[in-house]
C-alpha cells in the first residue's frame, strides 16, 4: 500500500526537484520527481566536482552510475548542488530584461538538474542500501538542504515575479496549460509563507528544518526495531509453518551469521508467520515485536519524536494561516476539506466494523475447540482455518502456483494487453545499485518510452513496506526527458538454496500494485514537469486499478502455474479463491481504515497530541475499534506520517482513490470485457498520460461521465450498499 517515499524529508525533497516554480506542486504529488534539466548557460561543470553530479551517460539518455557511486563524497555533492542551485537561481534573478512566463516560469522549471540527478541516488541509499554511514550523513546534511531550499522557496524576489505574472496573467496570452501552471505556482508559493514577512518566513525556515532532523530520527528509530529478530533454535518453534518458509527464515539466520531460523522483524516475515504457525506462545511473541516497533521505551522509542513533529506541524500551519496541518495539508487535493475525507472514511467503517465481528465469530467457532479466546495475534491464524473451512481454501496450496517470476511476467504481459506496452529484460546492460535488480526495456506501440528497475527482496539496510519512484520523469519541456527511468522495490523473502521465490495473493496484489505506479508515470505525455504530480488522493488511483487484473481467467490460467510441474492453477482452486474474493474484507478494511481515521484525527485539531500512546488508545476506543485486532500502522511506527509529510493528513487517500478504482472497474466489467482496449486507452490518455495538466476531478468525470460512486467500493469488499 505504498507508493514513492523516500526516507528523507519532504520538504526537502520537494523543493529539490524543480526549485521554485513547481515546488508547490510537488509538495503535494506524493511522488518524488526527479528534475532534469538544461540549465548549462548558467553553470559549467567544474574539474573538481563531486562525480555524483555529473551527468548521466550511456543508452536512454543517460543512466545513474551506480556502480560509481562512492557514499563519502554526498556531502560535498549536497554543498556543490546547492552551490549550482543557488547560481541558477541568482542568474534568474539578475536577468535586465522584463519578466516574462519564459525567463521565469520555464526558466524555474528548467532549473534542478545536478540536485535531481543527485537526490535520485540519494534516495535509494537512504531507503534501500541504509547504514550507519548513510543515517549520520542523513542525520547531518538533510536539515542544511531544506533550510537551504525553504530560503530559496520563499525568496521575495522571486514571488514578486510570479506575482507580476499572476496579475497579469489575462493578457499574457497563455494557453490552458501555461495558465494552470502559473496559478499553481502562485497559489503554492502563498500556500507555503510567500505573503509572510521577514520574521515569519524565518520561523517557517526553522519548523522546516527541525521537522528534517525529527523525520530522521523518526526513521531511523523505526529502522533499527525492523533490523532486529528473534531466532528460533528449537525445530518444535517450527510447527505449522511451510517447509518453504522455514527454508527462508533458515537462510535469514544464515545472513545474520547465526544457526537456526531467524524471524526478522518486518511485515513480509511475521505476516506468514502469524497465518502459519500452531505455537501460540510463539505468535505473541512475534507479533509484540513486529506491533511494538518504537514502542519499547528505549533508545528507539519514537513517541516524544511525534509529540514534536505534531507540534512543529500545527505551529507551521498557523503561521501560514490554516486552522490545523490537516487543512494545511488538504488545501491542494480533491477532497481540499478534512471533514470531507472523515465523512467517506465514516460511511465506510461501520460496515467494517460489523464485518470484523462477524469475522471473529467464525474464527471462535473454531477456536472454542483450543479453548482460546481470539486475541489479536490469533485473527491471521483463525483465519486461515475458516477461509479452510468455508471455502476449502488454503494459503499455502496457492502459494505453488504464485512463483514471483512469473507474477512479473503476467503484469507486463497484462500491461501490453490494456496499453501497448512490452518489457524486455535487459539486466546486465546497465548498472544497478545491488546486484539481485533486475532491469527491463520498456516500448509502448515499439518505441522506447522507459528502463524499469525491479529491486524485489528484502535485506538489510532496505526499509521495510513497496514503493515506486522514477529517477527521471517524462516531460516535453527542453527537449530531453522523453525516456522514463522507473522503479519498483519490494520486500519479498526469497526462495531459500536457489528454490523459485513463491508468494501470496497479498504479496502478488502488492507487486500489480507498485506496478500500477510504474505504469502511470512510464506513460505520462505532459509538457510542464511542474504539471507532473498528482494530488495525494489521486497518486494511489491508477496503482490501485491496476490490482484488479491479477486475479482475471487470463492472468492465471496463463501464468499461474505450479513451480514444480508446470501445470497451470486448477478450475476448482481458481473457483475458490474467487468464491472467497470478499473474505476477511472486514479485517482489511479495519486494519487500513484505523490508521486513516487516527492520522485524520490526529492532524485536524488546534491542539497538538502530546501524548500519542493515550491518544492512540482513547481514540480506538472512541470509534469502536475491534479488541481482536490492531491498527496496520500503530502511530509509533507510521513511516507514513512520520517519516515524511508526503501522508500526514493524507492516509485516508487509498480509501479515496479506491472508490475511483472501483468505479473504474466497473467502467471496464460493463463492457462485458475487462481487457477492452478502449476503455483502456480512455483510461491512459484521459487519466495516466495527463499528470496534473487538469483539475483531477475534472479529468475523472470526462473519462467516466460522472463523478465515482462509493455503492461500487462497497461491492467490492462484500459490504452492504442499501440497493
Amino acid at each position: 500500500m505504498a507508493v514513492n517515499r523516500w526516507k528523507v524529508s519532504r520538504s526537502m525533497i520537494v523543493k529539490t526537484g524543480k526549485i521554485l516554480a513547481s515546488a508547490a506542486a510537488l509538495l503535494l504529488s506524493g511522488v518524488a520527481m526527479t528534475a532534469v534539466a538544461n540549465a548549462k548557460e548558467m553553470t559549467a561543470t567544474k574539474m573538481s566536482e563531486p562525480t555524483l553530479l555529473n551527468e548521466w551517460t550511456g543508452p536512454y539518455e543517460g543512466v545513474p552510475a551506480w556502480d560509481k557511486v562512492k557514499v563519502s563524497e554526498f556531502p560535498a555533492a549536497f554543498q556543490a548542488a546547492m552551490d549550482d542551485s543557488k547560481a541558477e537561481f541568482e542568474a534568474m534573478l539578475e536577468k535586465p530584461e522584463p519578466i516574462t512566463f519564459e525567463n521565469t516560469i520555464s526558466a524555474s522549471e528548467l532549473s534542478g538538474e545536478k540536485i535531481g540527478r543527485l537526490f535520485s541516488i540519494w534516495g535509494v541509499h537512504s531507503s534501500n542500501l541504509s547504514n550507519p554511514e548513510i543515517r549520520k550523513i542523513q542525520a547531518e546534511w538533510e536539515p542544511k538542504v531544506s533550510a537551504f531550499f525553504s530560503e530559496l522557496t520563499l525568496d521575495a524576489r522571486y514571488f514578486q515575479r510570479v506575482k507580476y505574472l499572476y496579475d497579469q496573467r489575462a493578457k499574457l496570452n497563455l494557453d490552458s496549460k501555461q495558465m494552470r501552471l502559473l496559478e499553481r505556482t502562485y497559489d503554492g508559493l502563498v500556500r507555503n509563507g510567500a505573503l509572510l514577512d521577514a520574521a515569519k518566513k524565518a520561523q517557517v525556515i526553522g519548523i522546516e528544518t527541525e521537522l528534517s532532523k525529527k523525520f530522521s530520527a523518526f526513521s531511523e528509530k523505526v529502522l533499527a526495531d525492523e533490523e532486529t529478530f528473534i531466532l528460533l533454535t528449537d525445530k518444535s518453534d517450527l510447527a505449522g509453518l511451510p517447509e518453504s518458509f522455514v527454508a527462508a527464515l533458515e537462510a535469514a539466520a544464515k545472513s545474520k551469521g547465526k544457526t537456526g531460523w531467524a524471524i526478522v522483524n518486518t511485515r513480509s516475515a511475521v505476516q506468514p508467520f502469524l497465518e502459519n504457525s500452531t505455537r501460540r506462545d510463539l505468535r505473541e511473541k512475534v507479533w509484540r515485536a513486529f506491533t511494538n516497533r518504537g514502542d519499547n521505551k528505549n533508545a528507539n522509542d519514537t513517541n516524544a519524536t511525534i509529540a514534536e513533529i505534531l507540534k512543529l506541524r500545527q505551529d507551521r500551519a498557523e503561521i501560514l494561516g490554516f486552522p490545523t496541518h490537516a487543512h494545511y495539508r488538504m488545501a491542494d487535493t480533491m477532497a481540499k476539506d478534512p471533514d470531507k475525507a472523515m465523512d467517506l472514511m465514516m460511511k465506510v467503517w461501520p460496515a467494517a466494523t460489523a464485518r470484523v465481528k462477524e469475522e471473529v465469530a467464525d474464527m471462535q467457532a473454531i477456536a472454542n475447540a483450543d479453548k482460546i479466546t481470539i486475541e489479536p495475534w490469533d485473527y491471521r491464524f483463525y483465519a486461515e482455518k475458516v477461509r479452510k473451512a468455508k471455502y476449502d481454501l488454503d494459503q499455502e496450496a496457492i502459494k505453488p502456483y504464485f512463483q514471483l517470476d512469473n507474477m512479473v511476467a503476467a503484469m507486463f504481459d497484462a500491461a501490453g494487453k490494456l496499453y501497448g506496452m512490452s518489457f524486455t529484460e535487459n539486466t546486465g546492460t546497465v548498472p544497478v545499485f545491488e546486484p539481485k535488480v533486475r532491469t527491463f526495456e520498456v516500448k509502448r506501440d515499439g518505441k522506447v518510452i522507459g528502463l524499469f528497475y525491479l529491486d524485489n527482496f528484502a535485506r538489510a539496510g532496505k526499509r521495510s513496506g513497496a514503493w515506486m519512484t522514477t529517477y527521471r520523469s517524462q516531460h516535453e519541456l527542453g527537449g530531453k526527458n522523453n525516456i522514463v527511468l522507473a522503479s519498483n522495490n519490494n520486500n519479498f523473502v526469497p526462495g531459500a538454496n536457489g528454490t523459485p521465490t513463491l508468494i501470496s495473493i497479498d504479496d502478488a496484489s502488492t507487486l500489480f500494485h507498485e506496478f500500477g505506479h510504474a505504469i502511470h508515470y512510464l506513460n505520462y505525455n505532459i509538457t510542464w514537469p511542474g504539471l507532473g504530480g498528482t494530488p495525494r488522493d489521486f497518486v494511489e488511483y491508477p496503482s490501485q486499478v491496476n490490482e484488479n487484473w491479477l486475479l482475471t481467467p487470463y492472468v492465471l490460467n496463463t501464468y499461474a502455474k505450479h513451480y514444480q510441474t508446470g501445470e497451470p492453477i486448477p478450475a476448482a482452486l481458481v473457483e475458490k479463491i474467487k468464491a472467497s474474493d470478499t473474505f476477511n474484507q472486514g479485517f482489511a478494511t479495519v486494519e487500513y481504515l484505523s490508521s486513516a481515521i487516527l492520522d485524520m484525527k490526529l492532524h485536524n485539531r488546534s491542539t497538538p497530541v502530546t501524548d500519542p500512546a493515550a491518544f492512540e488508545r482513547d481514540t480506538l476506543a472512541e470509534i469502536g475499534m475491534p479488541k481482536e485486532m490492531v491498527m496496520r500502522h500503530r502511530l509509533p511506527q507510521f513511516n507514513h506520517l512520520f517519516a515524511d509529510d508526503g501522508y500526514s493528513a493524507g492516509y485516508y487517500s487509498y480509501l479515496w482513490s479506491e472508490t475511483m478504482d472501483a468505479d473504474t472497474w466497473a467502467a471496464f466489467t460493463e463492457k462485458g470485457d475487462v481487457w477492452d482496449k478502449e476503455t483502456a486507452e480512455r483510461f491512459r490518455s484521459m487519466l495516466l498520460a495527463t499528470g496534473n495538466e487538469s483539475d483531477r476531478i475534472e479529468a475523472y468525470r470526462a473519462f467516466r461521465g460522472r463523478d465515482p460512486d462509493v455503492k461500487y467500493i462497497m461491492k467490492k469488499r462484500g459490504f452492504p450498499t442499501g440497493e
